[in-house]
């Protein structure tokens, strides 16, 4: 929401065209308002969530406005939300089909190839003009502090913000560890808060608010914090525990230094903390057993069932039951409507499609877990970090980059021996399989070379997500295919 202010404030600003918001903070009164204005033709631009669009009166509305271009924003949220806890995101065709498929634009700042080809897919698009431009930011100075003491981490932190200009974003994987680290640096004297989910929206609006203002120097938070935050000063983004994936990291780094000015980008890394991402990628698993009662109770079910009537009959969260109810659509046991509401399909084998919504879960947490062990390659690497980020989203760079801990190291171990510097390894001698080539393995079947790292290449494949192999021992096991 505070994404769609901020695109409506812009509009206003220019004096050209009226825009306005759509969302759960209007009354009965201000909707109808924005309905009428849309009805006489008055609005040029209507800002809402999907969520919005599951609501009968929405979608009436703007069938009836007929628009013209259908733009969805944060796109990439359809790959890292809409299989969680915000699956409207991936029911977003329907309404297209409902508007009768005006154009689509899909925009985002960064996806990985992977991320891209499920937008396209989620979105219905037919052979779409993509348009990728270079993901380079070379203000951000990248470091990984490593750390195999738990009582290091903390203090290494607190010191890391004294030390940086400010003001600055902290991210923690849970709010406890956010409260904690906030109540630390507020000891210390630093402006700080700590934000996420669990506050008011009152108290996370003030917090945005004075951190916009400069009133507020440092916030620490989860990834509840920065959808919608264009602030163009932030000197630092620290993170204080591992993201789940290098496409969530290049997402909240990427609110540093966005007035081109240096800025800085740290990781503080613990082998042991990845156990904690391992345990939030799993905690949204949903049994067997679950999902058998959830398709045996909505089969029983004679008319469609809107969402809030199925929680009042399962002991599931919101978050589970979107899920389950995934699962259970993967496998052909239920659908859901345009308006929201699921409905139960004929059942021609309930075993065989319990499998296939087994099976359809497994493939998305061992992608889940991938994409966690790419970032863990990330933080354990020894090659330029700058190349090692641009050639996950596909982007070719040539190291070292010289505003990275790696380069900085590499530059200096050479400056001590007397040599030359020279060229990172990666990118010079590629390896026996060209980047971007598409191959067949003889375990995991079709995927496409990523990137080579020392005596290792990386493959993204369609069934299990990214896998590592020596490189001298994988040409036996796959087939190289045409690019």
């Amino acid at each position: 929401m505070a994404l769609q202010q901020d695109q409506v404030q812009s509009i206003t600003a220019q004096e050209t065209v009226v825009a306005r918001v759509l969302n759960s903070t209007l009354t009965s009164a201000e909707r109808q308002a924005v309905f009428d204005a849309l009805a006489a033709g008055e609005l040029e631009f209507v800002f809402l969530a999907p969520e919005q669009l599951s609501r009968d009166d929405t979608i009436a509305a703007l069938q009836r406005a007929q628009p013209s271009l259908f733009v969805v924003d944060e796109a990439h949220c359809i790959s890292q939300w809409g299989h969680d806890f915000r699956t409207d995101y991936l029911h977003l065709e329907r309404e297209i089909a409902a508007l009768n498929h005006p154009t689509v634009l899909a925009l985002t700042a960064t996806a990985s190839p992977p991320v891209r080809q499920e937008m396209i897919q989620q979105l219905c698009l037919h052979d779409p003009v993509q348009v990728v431009q270079g993901f380079d930011r070379p203000n951000l100075d990248l470091s990984v502090m490593r750390f195999y003491d738990d009582d290091a981490k903390l203090p290494a932190l607190l010191a890391a913000v004294a030390q940086a200009d400010l003001p600055g974003i902290v991210y923690a994987a849970t709010r406890q560890t956010t409260g904690d680290i906030a109540q630390q640096l507020q000891d210390a004297g630093v402006r700080a808060a700590a934000y996420h989910a669990g506050l008011s929206t009152a108290e996370r609006d003030q917090m945005q608010t004075q951190f916009m203002g400069d009133d507020l120097d440092v916030v620490v938070a989860t990834t509840a914090f920065g959808m919608g935050i264009d602030k163009s000063n932030v000197r630092f983004v620290f993170h204080y525990d591992i993201p789940g994936s290098i496409d969530a990291y290049y997402q909240e780094i990427g609110r540093a230094g966005r007035d081109g000015k240096p800025s800085s980008v740290k990781l503080f890394y613990h082998p042991d903390h990845l156990k904690l991402q391992r345990f939030l990628g799993s905690s949204g698993t949903i049994d067997r057993e679950t999902l058998s009662q959830l398709a045996q109770q909505l089969q029983s079910q004679c008319e469609p069932v809107a969402m809030d009537a199925i929680e009042a009959h399962t002991p599931l969260s919101t978050r589970k039951l979107s899920t389950a109810l995934l699962c259970l659509e993967a496998a052909a046991l239920v659908k859901r409507l345009a308006n929201g509401r699921v409905v139960a399909q004929p059942v021609d084998d309930l075993p065989k499609q319990l499998d296939q919504a087994e099976t359809a879960q497994q493939r998305r947490h061992a992608a889940e877990q991938s994409c966690l062990h790419m970032m863990q390659d990330y933080a354990e690497s020894s090659v330029c970090r700058r190349e090692a980020l641009l050639s996950y989203f596909g982007g070719p760079f040539q190291g070292p980059c010289d505003s990275c801990d790696t380069c900085r190291q590499h530059g200096a171990d050479l400056a001590s021996s007397g040599d030359a510097p020279s060229r990172s390894e990666s990118v010079d001698e590629p390896g026996p399989l060209p980047l971007g080539s598409t191959i067949i393995h003889t375990q995991f079947a079709r995927g496409q070379v990523i990137r080579y790292e020392d005596d290792k290449v990386v493959i993204l494949f369609e069934t299990v997500g990214y896998k590592t192999f020596v490189t001298a021992l994988i040409a036996d096991s796959v087939r190289c295919l045409a690019h």
